[in-house]
């Protein structure tokens, strides 16, 4: 391992971000030395300029994608070289990112998706949780039999997000679909392991190939990756009367703002609702103005 790799692992780590994200950090800066043959510690800012136009126009990047590289860029010329605040602003600039509203299923769809029937037991108890109590998919895939407060009806989520640790729901109808996985496969430490490693935690790309599978099998529309069963627990809260705050801890957000999307996705389906006057065969409607 190079000299500045390391450095910026431990600038992460001291940091408190996450393993997953550390390598996606480092895989972007070491794309970066790769375009270039270079060392980055020797990549001019221009240079670095071209690399991000090179990635728009050649490789297509969506700006959120191109968001996450200049992300990762930022805070390596800053924590790792000690560039100036000034010229990582100059030189380093963060992206416009388009504002878009979360996708989410009707509760009549997720119905759906958890009625058809899985090759796999474990793979609809996964999905199940991963609705039912919020979580990121790195969190159900890294839930231990002792995160289950059945008592308080919680799950304790350990370092999540930001390593942050959090609770949130374990409903009765969670509970008991959690307890019959368990009886039939008695995993020893992760509840939800690879298949080939009972002692491994399931992956989270394996974790979304079948929940992709699962909602073409169930004949969904595509509204993205696994994540859209967060953004659907979190509107359906809204739509059924939990408070604004109350949501905002079960996610784990850090700021409300970051909560108060789903109330947008919320007045966006409340708009697609028919009044009940549109439904009424009426008789005898006013004439029409001269």
């Amino acid at each position: 391992m190079s000299k500045l790799r390391q450095q910026f692992i431990q600038a992460l780590s001291i940091r408190g971000y996450s393993p997953t994200t550390q390598n996606i950090y480092v895989g972007y800066v070491a794309s970066l030395a790769r375009h270039f043959k270079r060392s980055p510690d020797q990549l001019s800012a221009q240079q670095i300029q071209e690399y991000l136009y090179h990635l728009l126009t050649e490789r297509h990047y969506a700006q959120s994608s191109l968001g996450g590289v200049v992300g990762a860029l930022r805070f390596f010329y800053r924590h790792v070289l000690a560039w100036p605040e000034g010229r990582i602003g100059r030189d380093l600039p963060r992206s416009k990112q388009p504002k878009r509203l979360p996708e989410v299923y009707s509760q009549e769809e997720i119905e759906r998706l958890f009625s058809i029937a899985y090759p796999n037991p474990r793979q609809r108890v996964f999905l199940m949780t991963v609705y039912g109590a919020g979580l990121r998919v790195s969190e159900g895939c890294h839930l231990q039999l002792r995160h289950l407060e059945s008592t308080r009806g919680m799950i304790r989520v350990e370092q999540g997000k930001r390593a942050k640790d959090r609770y949130t729901l374990l409903s009765d109808r969670l509970l008991k679909e959690l307890r019959d996985y368990w009886r039939m496969y008695r995993p020893p430490l992760w509840l939800f392991t690879s298949a080939r490693d009972i002692h491994r935690p399931l992956a989270a790309k394996h974790a979304q190939k079948f929940f992709r599978a699962a909602v073409q099998r169930a004949g969904l529309p595509n509204k993205g990756g696994i994540h859209v069963l967060r953004h659907s627990f979190a509107t359906h809260l809204l739509e059924n009367g939990t408070d604004l705050t109350i949501v905002q801890k079960l996610l784990g957000h850090a700021r409300l703002e970051h909560t108060a999307v789903y109330l947008h996705v919320r007045q966006e389906r409340v708009r697609q609702t028919r009044s009940p006057l549109d439904l009424l065969q009426l008789k005898n409607p006013l004439p029409p103005s001269p």
